[in-house]
């Protein structure tokens, strides 16, 4: 702190400003000023400063608390006045006559017809043929019935083929439900029939056509289903399922399937518990198996429950299960007990853009004759039937949304099985009896594979017009006892696309590729001591196309190209299919 002062002269008064200042400070500065008071009058003044330090001491200061509702002390206040007015009305001439409102026209979209009934038939290259009808009759509200049949057949003509080559696929389907308040059931019923032929002769040994005339290649299947279910709403019985499927052939080949799953379920807080019951029953036989003309019979019983609690959280869904079986082989008295892991979980990461999803799930699998002409008509009714004990599938992946556009599916997975069925070409036994004994068709082998898998999708929604989907799978695959995982692929690729050009025409493409294979090559003789020889089937392209034209609502016309690459790729081995295929035709939608 810094105060300055300036000395005064005897004769002079001090002002009062300078007298209260010395005033102020007389204890301070009394010795200064009695030196000053001795000096002689005339004597000269002269101005200095004098500093002063003090430490600062802060002090704090009393508050108050200002009232919420504070008192008005005014010494001047007015008392408003009341006001009472009214509203004298007074009406103004008008010659204005508004003009009379009218409602604006709204142009309505046209009403898309929906229509429950429709047949197709189309007619192509190679005498092929395809037709379908379905029609659904609603009896009233609550019922009502459904038929669907469908035929596709080719007469051949695959070059330098020299067995008949033609092939029949027909089946029909029934189907009865009924929804009431509290439960809904229905009954299934269908039949099925297709032809086909072992048209795939090898090269070696060769026949000479007096040998290969007489050879018959011919197979026809037919099989027949019966189901039922039946659900409830509001019952811990939340459903029932029961299902009978026969399945025979032209060579006395015969199959029983019954599959009966009834299902509990019940919440305990905000978690759900399901429990599905399992009995499986299969039974078949063979006229004969390959190598030795005995009688082929088979005989499987797997009686099963699958517990499983659902978890619910924010962005978190995960199940928790198992599944038990235990398993009767009816002809050979072999009895196993199986216990597998059923547990999933997705999480969402970034709302619908990111979804990481994983599981660790097992089962004990049913394999059927019928299920090996599905996927291979080409089979000899000489199969060893029995489970495959599918360990673990392990998986883990990320899937969403990138934008309304794009969405993705990405996954990585590890398979364990036991007793996996494996597609092999059957060796050409010694006495030829049936048109499948000449090297010409395919058989099971089991052996235990472990299956490494990535797979990755990504599809395309443009716009409601325009659809377009990729999709790709490479597997590794590792056998214990087998040399090969026969006839399995390391890659698979497609591409689906779905244009809507217009309101007339649209447009659609599938695109396939599948890499090698390896089968076991027949035309060598085999030793016991020498691994077998193998034979690769090279990979392949298949390019389909087809084209429509909507000429109404009702009618409209269709063209389809197959394999159009014109590659006579050899699905199975000795097994090459017909090349480029057009068929053209036409659908009819229609109601009663």
């Amino acid at each position: 702190m810094f105060t300055y002062f300036k000395k005064i002269n005897k004769s002079h008064k001090p002002s009062g400003l300078v007298r209260s200042r010395v005033l102020l400070f007389a204890p301070i500065f009394i010795i200064g000023v009695n030196g000053f008071a001795q000096e002689k009058e005339n004597e000269t003044l002269e101005t200095e400063r004098v500093v002063i330090v003090k430490a600062y001491t802060p002090t704090i200061s009393d508050a108050f608390k200002v009232k919420s509702t504070p008192v008005l002390n005014d010494s001047v206040t007015q008392q408003k006045k009341q006001i009472r007015y009214s509203i004298f009305s007074v009406p103004v001439a008008s010659t204005y006559t508004p003009a009379k409102g009218r409602a604006a026209n709204i142009d309505r979209p046209k009403p898309i017809d929906i229509y429950d009934n429709y047949a197709t038939l189309g007619f192509g290259n190679f005498t092929s043929v395809l037709a379908e009808f379905y029609s659904n009759f609603q009896l009233n509200r609550s019922d009502n019935i459904g038929l669907y049949l469908h035929h596709n057949s080719s007469q051949g003509g695959i070059e330098e083929v020299q067995l008949d080559d033609k092939f029949y696929n027909t089946f029909l389907d029934l189907n009865y439900t009924s929804r009431t308040r509290d439960y809904t059931y229905g009954i299934e019923v269908g039949a099925e029939h297709q032809l086909y032929n072992w048209y795939g002769l090898p090269d070696i040994p060769s026949l000479t056509q007096e040998q290969i005339n007489a050879i018959d290649p011919q197979q026809s299947y037919f099989g027949a289903k019966l189901g039922g279910k039946l659900q409830f709403d509001d019952l811990y019985f939340k459903k029932a399922v029961l299902n009978y499927r026969y399945f025979g052939d032209a060579l006395s080949s015969v199959e029983h399937h019954v599959i009966a799953k009834p299902t509990f379920e019940f919440e305990i807080g905000d978690n759900l518990i399901t429990t599905n019951f399992i009995a499986d029953y299969l039974k078949g036989s063979f006229e004969r198996d390959l190598a030795f003309q005995t009688p082929n019979e088979y005989g499987v019983l797997n009686v099963g429950v699958n517990p499983s609690l659902v978890i619910l959280r924010d962005n978190l869904t995960l199940n928790l299960g198992a599944a038990v079986y235990y398993s009767i082989d009816t002809e050979n008295s072999d009895n196993d007990f199986f216990i597998y892991p059923k547990v999933t979980a997705s999480y969402r990461l970034l709302e619908e853009a990111v979804i990481a999803y994983g599981g660790l799930e097992g089962d004990l699998q049913q394999n059927t004759y019928r299920d090996a002409v599905q996927k291979n008509p080409f089979v000899s009714p000489t199969l060893v039937i029995e489970p495959t004990n599918m360990l673990y599938d392990a998986y883990i992946g990320l899937k969403g949304k990138i934008s309304d556009v794009v969405s993705y599916n990405f996954r990585g997975s590890y398979i364990s099985e036991d007793e996996k069925p494996l597609f092999v070409n059957n060796v050409r036994p010694t006495l030829q009896r049936e048109g499948f004994d000449y090297g010409n068709s395919f058989s099971y082998r089991y052996d235990d594979v472990n299956t490494l898998i990535g797979y990755g999708e990504l599809n395309f929604e443009i716009s409601k017009k325009f659809k377009l989907g990729a999709s790709a799978e490479y597997f590794n695959y590792s056998s214990e006892d087998e040399q090969e995982a026969w006839n399995l692929p390391e890659l698979k690729a497609s591409v689906l696309m779905d244009y809507q050009i217009n309101k007339k025409w649209y447009v659609g493409a599938q695109l396939f590729y599948v890499g090698e294979r390896k089968d076991i090559n027949n035309q060598v003789v085999s030793l016991p001591t020498v691994p077998e020889s193998v034979v690769t089937l090279d990979s392949y392209f298949d390019a389909n196309v087809n084209l429509g034209y909507r000429l109404s609502d009702k009618l409209s016309f269709f063209i389809k190209g197959n394999n159009l690459a014109g590659d006579n790729y050899e699905r199975w081995v000795n097994f090459p299919v017909q090349d480029i295929q057009v068929l053209g035709g036409v659908t009819y939608k229609f109601n009663y």
